[in-house]
């Protein structure tokens, strides 16, 4: 047995060459022009009309492509044609259909139409659905007994084809979004603003219950007052009155084309049994095809060789030269051809790995922080040494998010418009530091909230422009946070001189609403009272879960509360709705949970809502701010950073917090990913040698000792 060992150890060693014993991608692919991601949630959906999360969007934003993109290197964020060869022509029309001048007064618009122009030449990633037979019929639609018989995976469909992208597909997915057997998350919204998709929806939801769920609805055979196919490539889309914001919308994936081929072919007997779903495989004339969907292990993009057109962009920001970002302008997109994503369910596994040089990219978790970025004098996150060393690089971008802590304003201690309840929130908004926060939990990943709006934002403004007066001066050109002195002195305006009511004597006591969970829920509670304890105010926390939360939302049962807001679109119309009277929670069950009005703001944002981005825009969103500014319904809080980390052989990059769709901008040193990874991965071997050593000598004992014992019994035997 110990010979075994010895001999398979021995087998080992000698067969030990340098190089990655521990790489766990194949052979085949060392020298692939391949992008390694990981991922850790499966995504939900990749059907365009159903798929609205982050983790979704940043598979299904590399093989669809809506009418419209964001630049990738512009900031504010800016939109730019990607399926449209040019912008949409916006026309506004009074009520008997004749045009209106841009700057026409919105109650006098009756409708606005956007007219889309597809660019010819663009053609879909190569697909089943699209392969016909020699008399024009469908190959796969329907699926034969002789079909199914050889189909088992994706991978076993012998024949695929294309064909060029036209105006009717973008009315065919502006449909789908009406369809009872796809439950659009964005059919409330687009019903209020498409003509007749809400009357459209109601009649399908009436049909579908006839055809069953699974049965192909036909949706082009319903009429849609608010959707028009001019041409082969133009498209027309009436929207009631004025909503401006639309035009984000273009951008977004529910309005990417689904061809009605693909529909029908999804929509037979057998395809869900099999997983065949847009969910799993969908199409479109992106820069990548999907050609493996493992969600619980591994998912691969493949470089349509169909795409053309495209190429990276030859202008951004200032600085974007100098920092390396236009190093590829002009180049063909995409610039790499194979996206894989591999599952690690466990934080730790993906970390080693990238360690390893075998991910990428990384993002950075609390348990790797330390290990990864440092925070140097002056205050600014930095790489650590140790990974400056090897090259790696720290990538931040501050996200469209805002976290703030809201003021119920119905509730008659803290809100109303009386000076006593604005110079109680006052004196709290002094009081509440979140500098401290944000190095204390958040590792210096946020920046100081002013207004509602995050940078990238149309009317964010940087620097001493856009101070809160209320919480902050300017002292030598450098913006602080008010002493706390002045939030006392505003306590004692208020009549809560050291935390009592004057009126009454009593302490003033606070209510604070959360839904906080996990290890440092109770941290950051503690860290909220001790804040107040600064002015006197007694706050007592009341935790509850998220559906209880919205339940108080909802009827006013709150003072005090955490939340935050993600923007939809890079529009400040998608920041100020929040304030917006009509919107209150608990009169309409608006997005307005501070429940706040104020007739001057209302107006302004009335006007403001509909506005081009131009100088007279920023000037009203400049009141705004003020005004919200001093009326306080929220502490603003912060604005979150993303961190990334990035290799060395990756090409400088810019963070697209938008657009997720940007894997085509990327670009990979190959040569030196393959040199530094067997430089980081070669194997340690002396170990083995050593083990493999004592075993043989462990052998040879047991050898000396069995010819001992066998020459022992020889002269036995012989006497």
């Amino acid at each position: 047995m110990k010979s075994l060992v010895l001999i398979f150890l021995l087998s080992m060693l000698a067969g030990c060459t340098p190089g990655r014993m521990n790489d766990p991608y194949p052979d085949s692919e060392r020298g692939s022009n391949t992008l390694y991601l990981g991922f850790v949630a499966r995504p939900s959906h990749l059907d365009p009309a159903q798929s609205y999360s982050d983790d979704a969007y940043e598979i299904l934003e590399q093989i669809v492509v809506p009418p419209l993109q964001y630049s990738y290197l512009k900031r504010p964020y800016i939109l730019e044609p990607d399926l449209l060869d040019r912008m949409p022509l916006v026309t506004r029309l009074d009520a008997t259909g004749k045009p209106l001048p841009a700057a026409a007064p919105s109650a006098q618009v009756a409708e606005t139409v956007y007219e889309l122009h597809v660019r010819p030449g663009t053609f879909y990633q190569p697909h089943p659905a699209f392969v016909r037979r020699a008399d024009g019929r469908l190959r796969y639609t329907p699926m034969t007994a002789e079909d199914w018989s050889h189909v088992r995976r994706w991978q076993d469909f012998r024949h695929t084809a294309t064909r060029e992208v036209v105006a009717a597909d973008l009315a065919h997915e502006i449909r789908r979004l009406a369809s009872p057997q796809v439950n659009s998350p964005v059919l409330q919204l687009m019903g209020e603003h498409i003509i007749g998709l809400q009357a459209l929806a109601d009649r399908l939801q009436h049909d579908a219950g006839r055809v069953g769920q699974n049965q192909y609805l036909d949706l082009d055979r319903y009429p849609l007052p608010g959707v028009e196919v001019v041409d082969r490539y133009t498209l027309r889309i009436r929207l009631k009155g004025v909503y401006p914001q639309f035009r984000y919308w273009l951008a977004m994936p529910f309005f990417a084309p689904v061809p009605a081929e693909v529909d029908a072919f999804y929509h037979q007997p057998g395809m869900q049994s099999h997983n065949f779903s847009l969910d799993w495989h969908p199409v479109g004339s992106g820069p990548y095809m999907l050609t493996l969907m493992e969600p619980n292990r591994r998912i691969e993009l493949t470089r349509n060789p169909l795409f053309h057109g495209e190429r990276y962009p030859t202008e951004g920001e200032p600085g974007d030269r100098s920092a390396g970002l236009l190093a590829e302008a002009g180049r063909p997109l995409p610039l790499i051809d194979r996206v894989v994503f591999s599952r690690e369910k466990e934080v730790i596994p993906y970390w080693n790995k990238f360690l390893q040089g075998y991910y990428d990219l990384s993002a950075i978790s609390s348990d790797n922080f330390d290990e990864a970025v440092r925070i140097n004098a002056a205050g600014q996150a930095e790489v650590a040494p140790a990974m400056r060393r090897r090259g790696i690089r720290l990538v931040k971008a501050v996200l469209p998010t805002i976290q703030y802590v809201g003021f119920n304003m119905l509730d008659p201690v803290v809100g109303g418009s009386s000076e006593r309840s604005r110079k109680l929130r006052q004196a709290i908004a002094i009081a509440v530091n979140y500098e401290d926060f944000i190095a204390i939990f958040l590792n210096g990943r946020g920046q100081i909230a002013q207004d509602p709006l995050p940078p990238g934002i149309f009317g964010h403004q940087e620097g001493v422009q856009g101070v809160d007066p209320v919480v902050y001066q300017v002292r030598n050109g450098h913006v602080v946070r008010r002493p706390i002195s002045a939030a006392l002195q505003l306590m004692r305006e208020a009549g809560y001189s050291d935390g009592r009511d004057v009126q009454t004597g009593r302490p003033l006591v606070l209510y604070y609403d959360n839904t906080f969970t996990g290890p440092n829920a109770k941290a950051y509670v503690d860290w909220m009272v001790q804040q107040l304890a600064r002015i006197h105010v007694q706050l007592v926390p009341r935790s509850m879960d998220f559906n209880h939360f919205q339940d108080n939302l909802q009827h006013g049962n709150v003072q005090m509360f955490v939340a935050g807001w993600n923007a939809d679109y890079p529009d400040p119309e998608n920041f100020f709705a929040l304030f917006y009277g009509p919107n209150g929670k608990v009169a309409s069950n608006g997005e307005n949970d501070t429940n706040y009005r104020n007739p001057q703001f209302d107006a302004l944002f009335e006007q403001m809502k509909y506005m081009d981005d131009t100088p007279e825009r920023a000037r009203i969103i400049a009141q705004m701010n003020a005004i919200l500014q001093q009326d306080v319904p929220w502490l603003f809080g912060f604005y979150p950073l993303e961190y990334e980390l990035e290799q060395p052989w990756v090409g400088p990059r810019k963070i697209s917090t938008m657009n997720r769709g940007t894997i085509k901008y990327l670009s990979l040193d190959i040569a030196m990913r393959e040199r530094l990874r067997e430089q980081d991965n070669r194997p340690v071997l002396w170990p083995l040698a050593w083990l493999a050593g004592l075993l043989a000598l462990l052998l040879l004992v047991h050898l000396l000792r069995h010819l001992r014992r066998t020459n022992r019994k020889s002269s036995w035997d012989d006497a």
